[in-house]
């Protein structure tokens, strides 16, 4: 009988070798990457305004016609099973 084309030995393979490696050297192979503290200051003063001014300027009109795109887009969507 054929094996599911879902399970993949080559990545189980890959996966248990990267974790052997980690536990043997002690440290994670990738490191974390960090982010840049100015970046996420200057991200937080514009983020939430930025929303808020566009609503603002939206007329109840405009903000319908966004609403009703954007339910068309989501209930046009095909599943997938």
């Amino acid at each position: 009988m054929p094996r599911r084309a879902s399970t993949d030995d080559d990545e189980d393979a890959i996966a248990s070798a990267r974790r052997i490696v980690e536990r043997a050297t002690g440290a994670p192979l990738t490191p974390k990457l960090k982010k840049n503290p100015h970046a996420v200051a200057l991200s937080k003063l514009g983020a939430a305004k930025g929303g808020q001014a566009r609503a603002a300027a939206l007329t109840k009109t405009r903000r319908a016609e966004i609403a009703k795109k954007a339910a068309r887009a989501r209930w046009s969507k095909k599943k997938t099973t």
